[in-house]
């Protein structure tokens, strides 16, 4: 009766042992067909695809290089919610349930009284519940000579908490709080907190009339810059220098937070939760930042895989097709 008891613990550390085994990087017929795919699509200018931490290709067909900053519009939301996490890492914000009130110190006149109730969890997930300033009313809102009072003077058209809201506006809220609060602009906690950490440079981009960085657009990030960010989150907020010291630059959990849905994108049905979406492609969890024109970062921890493609950011929008079209040269690597 002892060989079977054997084989039975033989079999069961077999499987711990597979369980546990790294994943294999992107084949090159895998990494082929990428490349063809992603030829068929003139407006993508560069795709990067890391395994294991290590860039193991790169295709550059127009625009900026893989090592050249890029616009890469509302991903700048997802680069933001980092920020903000490292923020709260090294003490300069308390937590994401401090109010936005607490955090700005004053509210413009008029404001509806519920703007009392929106935390940084709500702006970080897109739900403020104030009227979206994205879309139609994007151009009247960058237009005004104060983004934030114009921002916190809207409706409510849901309770602080409710659906996703996808609105630049909200994440402008947020950019404008880490400021007042910390002392420092947006861009020197992203260079501080995130740029020295993971040795990626982050430029100055565009300000607000009275001087706040923009939050959630027009960042301007590397493909390779963004591989490290998506990294950072891949090791669960843990940079691991040459010699194998790790330090931690977002707070412990933060990652999975992130990576909760609160929320669901009315066009395409997938998750929200901290300036990530979450979705599956080839029954493979997906966690992906993006912004328009055909900007993206991937983060798939099943595959050890971390994916950039940026693309020409210039009107007009490819539409809704493209990001499926961006999904499925994911799903090339995944096959």
């Amino acid at each position: 009766m002892r060989l079977p008891v054997l084989l039975i613990f033989c079999a069961a550390i077999s499987l711990l042992f597979s369980a546990g085994a790294a994943a294999d990087a992107p084949s090159s017929r895998a990494l082929q067909a990428l490349d063809q795919k992603t030829a068929a699509l003139d407006r993508v200018h560069a795709v990067v695809v890391a395994h294991q931490g290590s860039i193991v290709h790169e295709l550059h067909q127009g625009g900026p290089g893989v090592a050249a900053p890029t616009n890469i519009k509302s991903l700048s939301k997802t680069v933001l919610a980092a920020i903000t996490g490292a923020a709260i890492e090294a003490g300069a914000i308390e937590s994401t349930e401090q109010t936005l009130v607490a955090l700005l110190g004053s509210l413009p006149n008029g404001a509806d009284p519920k703007v009392d109730e929106i935390t940084v969890t709500h702006l970080l997930a897109q739900q403020a519940g104030l009227e979206r300033t994205s879309g139609s009313n994007y151009s009247a809102w960058v237009a005004s000579n104060n983004w934030v009072n114009n921002a916190l003077s809207r409706p409510f058209v849901d309770e602080p908490g409710g659906r996703m809201l996808y609105s630049t506006g909200t994440s402008h809220l947020l950019s404008a709080a880490l400021t007042q609060a910390s002392g420092e602009t947006t861009h020197a906690l992203a260079q501080r907190l995130l740029g020295e950490p993971l040795n990626i440079a982050i430029p100055p981009w565009l300000r607000d009339p009275q001087g706040i960085y923009f939050g959630g657009n027009d960042m301007q990030l590397s493909p390779r810059a963004l591989i490290a960010i998506g990294e950072l989150y891949r090791n669960d907020g843990m940079v691991v220098d040459d010699s194998g010291v790790g330090q931690r630059v977002l707070p412990e959990g933060w990652v999975e937070d992130s990576w909760t849905p609160r929320g669901q994108s009315p066009w395409t049905g997938d998750g929200y939760g901290f300036g990530w979406f979450i979705t599956t492609l080839a029954d493979v969890p997906v966690y992906y930042g993006r912004g328009y024109g055909g900007q993206a970062l991937y983060v798939i921890p099943e595959r050890e895989m971390t994916v950039v493609i940026t693309s020409d950011p210039t009107p007009p929008s490819p539409g809704g097709q493209f990001h499926q079209q961006l999904n499925d040269l994911v799903v090339e690597l995944l096959r």
